[in-house]
């Protein structure tokens, strides 16, 4: 999803100047997704409470889709269970805020630097939440991480506002 999501970015860079009178598409665009994607998590996570969480709700829905996918059996053989898997978290993810951030910055950015960071993120997000996310969960509250990634996304609305005027 990361090359995938890198490759559009680079067409939205390859968007001649001339398009829009000089000004930079892409960094522009890059600089709404981002604030858009802050003010929204970081509202989420203002308006959550302590009750049932929108990670409960998104595992939920992951379970009954697990549970309902007939090739995702334990009769299965490990290609068949491989493909189910791919092709659950593929859809999953495509679309989502990782995927729609990582064309922004791929749009912004050097695109090499950007794939790496995104497949590095992505394996070490995806090993906290196999190896360790019921034990982080008793520490760190789903609140808490919502407002340090909002406050990441206008971080990096902020600093790539700034390259465009600089």
């Amino acid at each position: 999803m990361s090359i995938i999501s890198v490759v559009i970015g680079q067409v939205f860079h390859a968007v001649p100047a001339g398009i829009a009178n000089g000004v930079p598409l892409d960094d522009v665009a890059a600089v709404i997704a981002f604030t858009y994607f802050g003010v929204k998590v970081l509202s989420e996570a203002f308006e959550s409470e302590d009750g049932k969480s929108a990670m409960d709700e998104e595992f939920e829905e992951a379970e009954e889709t697990v549970e309902g996918n007939e090739k995702f059996s334990k009769g299965s053989n490990v290609g068949a269970q491989i493909a189910s898997i791919f092709a659950l978290v593929f859809a999953a993810e495509f679309g989502d805020r990782s995927f729609l951030a990582t064309i922004a910055l791929s749009a912004a950015q050097n695109p090499v630097s950007v794939a790496a960071g995104a497949i590095a993120a992505h394996g070490i997000a995806t090993g906290i939440a196999v190896l360790g996310g019921a034990y982080i969960s008793k520490y760190v509250s789903e609140k808490v991480i919502g407002y340090i990634g909002g406050a990441l996304f206008l971080i990096f609305a902020a600093t790539t506002a700034v390259g465009i005027f600089h």
